[in-house]
């Protein structure tokens, strides 16, 4: 398995680990230029990003402010699909994560809109200046957290199921693709993984000095569970989500969450030794 996300997160700074309860929806601002902020986190708007994934960067999706129909896969018989609504953003929501996004962008105000009205989803992908991934995750408003009188939004959205894009449609002033569900490949999940990867939650968590509800290690979505809980790099978060094997994606979060407390222990070491070395030279 690829650990390069794993050593880059191990290089980041990281001040404290944060839990989703923490986080909070943010006010969108300009960035990048020609790319718009349209919730928190760091989302940007899908208009000039035209590039899907790794794996299918020459069948990239063309001019997506447009929504041309481009396929990306073939072969598969469209009865079997299911359309939905996208929000491309700037995040990768993981099944049973939730997350606070501010919506105002006219046409994700219509899709969210829609959402609530008939308790459906819509379809979250990653998106920066590389593309928009092919593989994301069906996202459901738990909760309305604000609403504002210019039609805005403060919503808590969870995520679910996932899904693989195989072909935009158009019709709508969001975007919409024709999705298949990704599932996971059969195969048995190692208990000594299970009780390594919660083992690694539990001492981070003991480090950041949160209390969290213990993890149940005999869930089939482990994995999700406790990345779910820890802020961590869209990156590592998108291979998590790709990834087919319940195995090798607790074997993944556990290199992850070691990085972060390792991290976290090392930033501690650095302040203590600053804050010491200030007071000799007060003296």
């Amino acid at each position: 398995m690829d650990r390069a996300v794993a050593q880059r997160l191990g290089e980041r700074v990281v001040h404290e680990p944060v839990l989703f309860e923490q986080r909070q929806a943010g006010e969108a601002r300009a960035r990048h230029g020609h790319l718009k902020v349209v919730a928190s986190a760091g989302p940007i708007l899908d208009a000039e990003l035209i590039r899907v994934g790794e794996g299918t960067a020459q069948q990239g999706f063309e001019t997506l402010d447009g929504h041309d129909t481009h396929a990306i896969a073939s072969g598969v018989p469209c009865a079997a699909m299911e359309e939905i609504g996208l929000f491309p953003l700037g995040i990768v929501l993981l099944p049973t994560e939730r997350v606070p996004l501010h919506v105002f962008e006219p046409r994700y105000r219509e899709l969210v809109g829609e959402c609530l009205e008939t308790d459906g989803e819509f379809g979250l992908l990653y998106a920066d200046e590389d593309g928009v991934r092919e593989v994301g995750t069906m996202a459901r408003v738990a909760e309305v957290l604000e609403r504002f009188d210019d039609g805005r939004l403060n919503v808590l959205v969870e995520g679910g199921r996932r899904f693989r894009v195989e072909r935009l449609t158009r019709g709508r002033s969001f975007m919409t693709a024709a999705v298949e569900p990704v599932d996971d490949a059969v195969g048995a999940v190692d208990a000594d993984t299970s009780s390594r990867a919660a083992g690694a939650f539990r001492a981070l968590a003991a480090l950041a000095g949160v209390e969290a509800e213990d993890p149940d290690e005999g869930s089939p979505q482990l994995s999700f569970e406790l990345a779910a809980q820890v802020e961590l790099v869209p990156d590592a978060k998108q291979q998590l989500l790709e990834s087919i094997s319940e195995q090798e994606r607790l074997e993944l979060v556990a290199e992850l969450l070691d990085a972060v407390r390792h991290t976290l222990i090392a930033t501690r070491e650095l302040g203590d030794r600053a804050k010491r070395n200030g007071s000799r030279l007060a003296e």
